[in-house]
């Protein structure tokens, strides 16, 4: 019995020879039928209210009625707004804090779950549950263990300082805030962990073995070095999503006590509602910039260390 016939898929483009024996490239329909429904999405819904945005950035428009032009004004008060210049600060300490925090975890979970262990692919699962819950509903969850659970088993305990909300308290609630955010991410940070370090050959382990290096020195010149690409995509990723955070805050601070974790995402959405609509766009505009120069010098880093994402 003969082996059924390999059938190919269809080209994406089918090259044709002319008369003249020039090559002539030809696009399969179909694919057009794909690639231009989606660039027309996101033009509406992404582009299009993006440079409306940019252009109400330049008026007094509180969101409804009637507007004019003011130039640069908002812009400028953006500049002496202590609210706005609060809620910048606190965004990028955030962001560098939750970067930082969520590496460390994430890197020391993927060493472990690496390493020989029983149940390692169950273990595994348990770790990666957090990945498949929506960052709201685990931020109200935690919302109510730092309201009520907590406080209630630090008083039982004698453990004054937990006695109360940590949510309530100015100068920790941020902690609260970047525990939950590692919680939630750093499974994903883990993954592309664990696939740095399934790549290194266990050849190069056993030989560094016969040599004498322990477990710790295994780690700090081979692991480390070898998936020092796979760190660096870690910390952009995370570092440029933190800088947007914002259901999280939502759901566990609403931005307080007063405005001490009112992130830039949080203000720009508030001002909205609250008929500063041409002065939030401004202040978006200014964030946007912001973040793609803070995306432009990560990717020149990147092609630096001969990285892709």
């Amino acid at each position: 019995m003969s082996a059924p016939a390999h059938v190919d898929a269809p080209p994406a483009v089918i090259t044709t020879t002319t008369t003249h024996g020039a090559a002539q490239r030809k696009v399969d329909p179909s694919y057009y039928w794909m690639i231009v429904p989606v660039l027309v999405l996101f033009a509406v819904f992404s582009t299009v209210p993006a440079l409306i945005g940019g252009f109400y950035s330049f008026t007094n428009y509180a969101g409804y009625g009637d507007w004019n032009m003011v130039g640069l004004r908002n812009f400028q008060n953006i500049f002496t707004d202590p609210e706005i210049l609060a809620s910048y600060g606190f965004t990028f300490f955030f962001a560098i804090a939750a970067t930082l925090a969520v590496n460390v975890v994430a890197l020391l979970l993927a060493l472990g779950l690496n390493a020989k262990i029983k149940w390692k692919t169950g273990i595994r699962g348990v770790f990666f549950i957090p990945m498949v819950l929506s960052g709201l509903i685990i931020a109200y969850v935690f919302n109510f263990l730092f309201s009520s659970t907590l406080p209630a088993v630090a008083e039982t305990l004698g453990i004054t300082p937990l006695a109360t909300s940590i949510l309530a308290n100015e100068e920790w609630a941020w902690a609260a805030i970047v525990f939950v955010t590692v919680w939630q991410a750093a499974p994903g940070a883990t993954i592309i962990y664990l696939a740095g370090l399934q790549s290194i050959s266990t050849d190069v382990f056993e030989a560094a073995a016969l040599d004498g290096a322990g477990p710790w020195r295994q780690v700090r010149s081979i692991s480390l070095p070898l998936i020092v690409g796979y760190v660096l995509i870690n910390i952009i990723l995370g570092f440029k999503g933190y800088l947007g955070t914002y259901e999280v805050i939502v759901a566990l601070t609403g931005g307080g006590p007063g405005t001490a974790t009112q992130s830039v995402a949080m203000r720009i959405f508030s001002g909205f509602a609250g008929g500063d609509y041409s002065y939030q766009m401004a202040n978006a505009v200014v964030f946007f910039i912001i973040t793609l120069i803070i995306s432009l010098l990560q990717l020149q880093i990147l092609r630096r260390r001969e990285v892709t994402l």
